[in-house]
């Protein structure tokens, strides 16, 4: 299996043969990319594996960092693998050490122990390869949650002669086993299911079992063979298991789906644009939703903020990039939410974006402006939104009325000034509690009044023939 990058390479243009230098990863995409990796090995510490907070947000890997690994036992409970980037600063001419990751198991016992410094074993190997031409280790004597059992190494003579031993007695029980094996299939579903429910691979495959397989080992070889036999039947399953298989060969992966140019179903490409956002991946993220159109026939207008809305919980920057790159008729089209997650970050930046390239406020705006009036200090961004353009309804009363109740006297004037109808306001309201917001009322109340006054005075000079500009 390819080790995982901690600097991204391309084909040289020059010389295609050639690899150059493309720029730094982003942590997050490296993690997840080593978790998977690690859950696939059944070395995945069993209580958790996290990534440091340091790295969130989009933060790249350090130029030329290497990776190294710590364990021993908690000083209160279980065992703590801690897996750590160091890297030399130039600008601080020093070098630094920051954790990259933390894994905890549940046991602590000096089994648990061996079992976690195999788990650090692999994490080295997945970065600096597997050079040992001995070495394989396994678990007898017990099950995974055992507190017994020994850790034994093994020679590659000896490793032949158990796997020969356990091949021989897994034929001769195949033939009693294929109604059990059917009947586990149909009941697991799909290889995936079946692979995690029985804790093993079926006796028999089709071509797509392996090519999905493929997708999770990260064989690119074997899904090269496999891919253009199955993908008639199962494009969908294969576009979706590729977009979230972390690192460089899941990227691969799903472009050699794309490339055979099928279509897709908007559900499809929509849980494969999710699928890469959950992965970190935002080269893969932006290289679906650029190629959406062409792959989705009669795409949603909101797809692309549709996309947006869903990274923003957990992955934000990817959604700003997302908005970034978008056109002003997908914005104007995206769904209202994305204002009032921004407005609940407080982020002015991404809102004025937003409300620039026209999106609506839509029949929830009164949340986004409650958001951004409930304190005061946050009065000024409602107010610049609203003077760059007026994305409320004007029929839109609840907007008005939850202005009203915090007291936002300007950004109140800005709805009136945009076109809202006080007078309707007035008569909407009746039967809406107020009390307590007198002087804001009076003060909008006379607003209006000057409004009305200086619309009186234009009108005569209409009548006349007098010319005015708007």
């Amino acid at each position: 299996m390819n080790v995982i990058e901690l600097e991204r390479r391309t084909p040289s243009e020059a010389d295609p043969r050639k690899l150059e230098y493309a720029g730094q990863p982003v942590a997050q995409e490296v993690f997840e990319e080593l978790k998977h990796r690690l859950e696939g090995m059944g070395y995945l510490p069993d209580e958790y594996f996290l990534m440091d907070d340091h790295w969130r947000d989009g933060r790249e890997i350090p130029k030329d960092a290497d990776i190294f690994c710590t364990t021993d036992y908690g000083a209160s409970e279980g065992v703590y693998l801690d897996v750590y980037l160091k890297w030399y600063d130039e600008s601080q001419k020093r070098s630094i050490t920051q954790k990259l990751a933390t894994g905890k198991t549940l046991g602590e016992n000096g089994n648990d122990l061996d079992r976690m410094f195999l788990t650090a074993a692999a994490i080295t190997k997945a970065f600096h390869g597997d050079h040992a031409t001995h070495a394989r280790h396994m678990k007898i004597g017990g099950v995974e949650e055992d507190t017994g059992g020994t850790v034994v190494h093994l020679s590659q003579q000896e490793q032949k002669a158990v796997i020969e031993a356990l091949m021989e007695q897994r034929e001769r029980q195949e033939q009693a086993m294929g109604q059990t094996e059917q009947l586990l299939r149909r009941m697991t579903g799909s290889i995936t299911e079946y692979v995690n429910t029985v804790g093993m691979r079926p006796l028999r495959m089709s071509d797509f079992d392996k090519a999905i397989l493929a997708i999770q080992d990260g064989e690119m070889s074997a899904f090269q063979v496999l891919c253009p036999k199955v993908l008639t039947e199962h494009a969908d399953d294969l576009l979706t298991a590729a977009a979230g298989r972390p690192g460089n060969v899941g990227a691969r992966m799903m472009a050699l789906v794309l490339a055979n140019d099928v279509r897709f179903s908007e559900e499809i490409y929509r849980t494969a644009c999710q699928n890469a956002v959950d992965i970190s991946d935002a080269n893969r993220v932006h290289l679906l939703l650029a190629a959406a159109d062409h792959y989705v026939p009669q795409l949603s207008p909101s797809f692309h903020g549709e996309i947006a809305s869903y990274a923003h919980s957990d992955h934000c920057y990817i959604a700003k990039e997302i908005i970034k790159r978008c056109g002003e008729e997908q914005i104007a089209a995206a769904p209202s939410r994305l204002l009032e997650q921004f407005a609940a970050d407080e982020d002015f930046r991404t809102l004025s974006a937003l409300v620039e390239k026209g999106i609506s406020g839509g029949p929830n705006a009164w949340r986004t402006l409650h958001m951004l009036t409930c304190q005061k200090q946050d009065c000024w961004i409602a107010e610049e939104l609203l003077e760059k353009r007026m994305w409320v309804d004007t029929s839109d009363y609840n907007a008005l009325h939850a202005c009203v109740q915090n007291d936002a006297v300007e950004v109140c004037r800005l709805l009136l000034d945009g076109g809202m109808d006080f007078d309707q306001y007035r008569q909407w309201a009746q039967t809406r509690p107020c009390a307590g917001h007198e002087e804001t009322l009076r003060a909008l109340e006379d607003h209006w009044s000057e409004m009305q006054a200086e619309m009186e005075q234009t009108a005569p000079a209409q009548e006349n023939g007098g010319m005015v500009l708007g």
